[in-house]
């Protein structure tokens, strides 16, 4: 038995997979914070499945990104060269919007007092230049002492280039003071940007704590459980890694969860045959998408938390799969602002006390609060009819809005998932339009409990021609984790240009890495048959700042290859910016090889119903409201009696017991051999 576990902001999910019979099954508990790893028992004792039978656990968690938007992570005192104490709180002048005067500086994660400087310095080439002074280590961790520090941070500058003294520096503070938390940022990335990789390392630092105890504690539980002992939690690059390395680097697992779904619509696009995927996931709390091109994840590590119009956020200089995020889910509030203008999210109504509907002490209408409203949910059939939705009270919590612009409460509701959708079309553009790519080019996967509601009208308006409704789409995250690999990311800045770097260097710096991601993999027990490296490298044009990432062969270089490479480079270039410049000299700048130790993938069932006749699914008739189409009789179909191969045409709801599928008039809906719902938009 495989098993993946998920926590979101409302909902914990599990999926779990019979090897031997290929059946997969669900389970959807609510989240429990503060005390997470109680959903996730939770989920595991609600499921149907013998807990000693368990051979392989993955889980996904939210507990890092809350420890760091909520602040609750590990007082946390920095170390650095002398000099650069203020590294952390200049940061970088970049503003998302230059005009706008309610801007706020970030404040550090640790303030001024608890940044203490050594005498130490390497120059970038990675030669001393001073050697480290001991003794100013031992005096910081006198002061850490004294002011309860629980996490220290150690960044250095050009550590990227020679480790050594951050080496060191570490090693002193475990022999002098063993029980604190210690990060030493050539540890988590050795990638240049100073500021960048200070704020990494800080914030390593301040949530190892945290994940320590966190992952601890859902160990003991799943001992208890005698759930398998091979564990391993979802990183933010799309692969996995052991319980034990999670808790030295947590910040990889600062999008531990939402990462997972991207990859499982690589899979299934794959799977049918389609390489070009925006992935949308829309959960209870927030709206996430990404765009796979050529069955390719984007993987960025220039990533940033609390980034807005307002604020710069926080740079996390560690691999991420590229990922827009909203704060505009089902549970995502609708409100009246002081100019009364509407707004939908970022606040949302949670697990506790959940939207209106679901009779938990909810006072403030929600998007699922609208989409029942609008007749695109059944009250009856509320995760399977688990929760009886209360129409009555969501339409009453609607009322505050319809009073305010003086129209009737379907209208208000209309307009609540008017304005949600336009936030999630923003965000869809902006990981296609605005990166150069046509989204008519592209499938979309929709999943999550709000996907395959609000996906038809989404592709609609971006003239997206097919959107694929995966099985199981409310734990479709969850399924993409029992589809994943380990994975390790190995990136050194190493500036070299190209027409001047010889074969042999760069065979060095190659076989340098895979040599070391080879012990890594050793570590976690896996052979070395079982793993795949994959190259990449950062390249600019002399003279500029930042850079392309461009896929490199893999086996021995020489420069037929160097040629190739550099031709890649200029056609990448041009997609990103629209221009090239042929003649201009280039540069390497980091060096990016992937590992991924592969593991057994469950296959994919073929749905056992044959029956293409949708009608033996048919479950009764509702009047739905469709926006601009009005309101309009709708058939409504039991997901799991549709048969592989059913054609049917809008308008329709789909539903199944934690999503419903809205189909607009004028589109087609087709069932594939697995199950899966293929929308043809028809525009």
């Amino acid at each position: 038995m495989r098993v993946a576990s998920d926590i979101g902001g409302t909902f914990t999910d599990l999926v779990y997979l019979d090897e031997e019979t290929g059946q997969v099954g669900i389970a959807k508990t609510d989240t429990t914070p503060p005390n997470f790893e109680q959903g996730v028992i939770n989920s595991i004792n609600k499921a149907n499945f013998t807990k000693d039978e368990v051979n392989f656990f993955v889980h996904g968690t939210t507990v890092i990104i809350n420890a760091l938007t909520e602040r609750t992570g590990a007082k946390t005192g920095l170390i650095t060269t002398r000099g650069f104490r203020d590294v952390l709180e200049l940061g970088r002048s970049n503003r998302a919007d230059i005009y706008n005067v309610y801007y706020r500086k970030p404040v550090p994660f640790v303030p001024r007092y608890l940044r203490l400087e050594v005498d130490e310095r390497c120059n970038y080439k990675g030669e001393e230049l001073r050697p480290l002074n001991e003794d100013d280590v031992r005096a910081c961790l006198k002061q850490f002492k004294k002011e309860g520090v629980e996490a220290i941070a150690v960044c250095f500058l050009h550590s990227y280039a020679n480790p050594v003294h951050e080496e060191r520096c570490a090693e002193i503070i475990r022999q002098e003071w063993p029980e604190v938390a210690v990060t030493i940022s050539s540890e988590i990335t050795m990638e240049w940007r100073e500021y960048e990789r200070t704020s990494t390392a800080v914030l390593n630092s301040y949530v190892q704590p945290v994940a320590a105890k966190y992952v601890d504690s859902l160990d003991r539980e799943l001992d208890k459980l005698r759930v398998s002992d091979r564990r391993y939690i979802m990183q933010s690059n799309g692969g996995t890694v052991s319980f034990a390395q999670s808790k030295i680097s947590p910040i990889n697992m600062v999008e531990s969860g939402p990462v997972a779904g991207v990859f499982g619509a690589a899979v299934v696009g794959k799977l049918i045959g389609e390489k070009n995927i925006i992935a949308l996931d829309i959960g209870g709390t927030t709206a996430k998408c990404s765009l796979i091109e050529n069955a390719e994840m984007k993987v960025t590590t220039d990533y940033k938390i609390e980034w807005t119009r307002e604020t710069a956020g926080y740079p996390i200089k560690v691999p991420v799969v590229d990922i827009i995020e909203i704060g505009a889910g089902g549970g995502s509030i609708a409100w009246v602002d002081a100019a009364n203008s509407l707004h939908v999210g970022p606040q949302s109504a949670g697990a506790l006390p959940g939207p209106v509907c679901y009779g938990r002490g909810g006072t403030e209408p929600t998007v699922t609060d609208a989409n029942l409203i609008a007749g695109r949910i059944n009250p009856e059939y509320f995760l399977g009819g688990e929760i009886k939705a209360d129409l009555k009270r969501a339409r009453e919590a609607m009322g505050e809005i319809s009073s305010s612009f003086g129209i009737s409460v379907d209208e208000a509701a209309l307009g609540v998932i008017r304005l949600a959708n336009a936030n999630m079309i923003n965000a869809l553009k902006l990981i296609s339009v605005r990166r150069g790519y046509d989204p008519r080019d592209f499938t979309m996967v929709a999943f999550g409990g709000g996907g395959s509601m609000h996906a038809a009208a989404l592709a609609k308006e971006l003239q997206i021609k097919k959107v694929l409704i995966p099985v199981a789409t409310a734990v479709f995250s969850t399924w993409g984790m029992l589809m994943t690999d380990l994975r390790h990311d190995l990136i050194r800045t190493n500036i070299r240009r190209t027409d001047e770097v010889s074969i042999e260097q760069l065979d060095s710096i190659w076989d340098g890495m895979e040599k070391e991601a080879l012990e890594y993999f050793q570590r976690e027990k896996m052979d070395a048959e079982d793993m795949v490296f994959t190259r990449y490298a950062d390249m600019r044009y002399l003279g500029q700042e930042h850079t392309v990432k461009v896929p490199v062969p893999a086996g021995k270089m020489d420069a037929s290859v160097i040629r190739d490479v550099e031709q890649r480079f200029h056609s990448l270039h041009e997609h990103n910016y629209t221009f090239r410049l042929d003649d201009s000299l280039i540069e390497f700048v980091n060096f990016h090889l992937t590992t991924f130790g592969t593991v057994k993938k469950p296959e994919f069932g073929r749905l056992e119903n044959r029956n293409s006749d949708p009608g033996a699914a048919i479950k009764g008739y509702r009047d739905v409201n469709f926006d601009q189409e009005g309101w309009q009789r709708s058939t409504i179909y039991e997901r799991d009696l549709l048969g592989a191969g059913a054609v049917f045409d809008g308008p329709a709801v789909i539903e199944e017991p934690a999503s419903s599928t809205v189909i607009f008039p004028g589109q087609k809906v087709t069932v594939d051999d697995y199950g899966n719902l293929i929308i043809e938009t028809g525009v």
